[in-house]
């Protein structure tokens, strides 16, 4: 289903080649001065392309996937971004490559575009590179299981996701909202939106150690303390809960990231596990009931 205002469609090169080049030459070559025989390559009569358009047919958008299994060429008219353009584009894309069945996708995301590939379940790997002049990021989504997050990069654009793709409901498991992670200004960003945007939503945050967040003035507290019907903070005090390894996160629509060991980083992230998200909602529950709120986080006076 299309957003009102425009729609995507998946199109051929040689047919639609014209509107194709000309949304990436106005947004490539004419506003971040890639040079012009960089932008055009071979591959485009071998690559799968989308297209969007507005209600009235002219072109605004397009992407394309290489038989190398890379998007790439994601580029939208400057009047048309922040209006779901891109999700939607990206979206079609991820559709045809599971309809090809293939199983990973990777990009050269603009470090500018990263927190947009993020929210959609791509993760970085490897250093930042320059590539026409302009600093890029590798990334990848495997599409047949869950993508390996091997580090704080990795984990931080995991939970960009799954707080993206919440419908009603967010679970946090932390042992003490690890700050490399939860005081990160693209995780407290993508928390803020979710919590400030139209339509209930509920983010429930346990953990292992309530006192030390507080000390620390920890930067997600203000937020949560200005938001209370949004944030929900409870403190395991149960024994066996309280020596427990891991940590996760999940969401109500199918997505999850665990960590084994709570400390780390390491760990898998899958946005689309029904089973293995309903089985951590489920534990999650279990837990949230027999442990304690935090009513000391309600008067912080910050």
């Amino acid at each position: 289903m299309n957003p009102p205002g425009f729609r995507v469609e998946a199109v051929e090169f040689a047919r639609q080649r014209d509107e194709l080049l000309r949304i990436r030459e106005t947004v490539f070559v004419q506003e971040q001065h890639v040079p012009l025989e960089l932008e055009r390559d071979a591959l485009d009569p071998l690559c799968r392309h989308v297209l969007a358009r507005d209600d009235a047919g002219r072109p605004i958008g397009t992407g394309r996937l290489t038989p190398e299994h890379r998007v790439g060429r994601m580029a939208v008219l400057r009047e048309w971004r922040g209006r779901g353009v891109g999700d939607a584009l990206l979206a079609a894309l991820l559709d045809q490559a599971r309809q090809q069945r293939w199983p990973e996708l990777t990009l050269n995301a603009q470090v500018d575009a990263e927190r947009f590939y993020a929210r959609h379940g791509f993760v970085p790997y490897g250093p930042r590179f320059h590539e026409a002049g302009i600093e890029h990021q590798a990334m990848r989504r495997r599409l047949d299981g869950a993508t390996a997050i091997e580090d704080q990069a990795g984990a931080r654009a995991a939970v960009q996701a799954l707080v993206h793709g919440t419908r009603r409901r967010l679970c946090l498991y932390s042992r003490d909202l690890e700050p490399a992670l939860f005081d990160a200004p693209e995780v407290l960003d993508a928390l803020r939106r979710l919590a400030t945007r139209a339509g209930a939503a509920e983010i429930r945050v346990l953990l292992q150690d309530a006192g030390t967040p507080q000390r620390r003035l920890a930067p997600l507290l203000p937020l949560a303390q200005r938001l209370p019907s949004v944030f929900l903070f409870r403190e395991v005090h149960d024994p066996v809960d309280r020596n427990y390894p891991s940590a996760y996160a999940v969401n109500d629509a199918d997505g999850y990231y665990f960590r084994t060991l709570g400390h780390r980083f390491d760990g898998e992230a899958d946005l689309d596990a029904a089973g293995r998200a309903r089985q951590l909602r489920e534990e999650y529950a279990q837990i949230w009931e027999r442990s304690r709120p935090c009513t000391e986080y309600r008067a912080l006076g910050l």
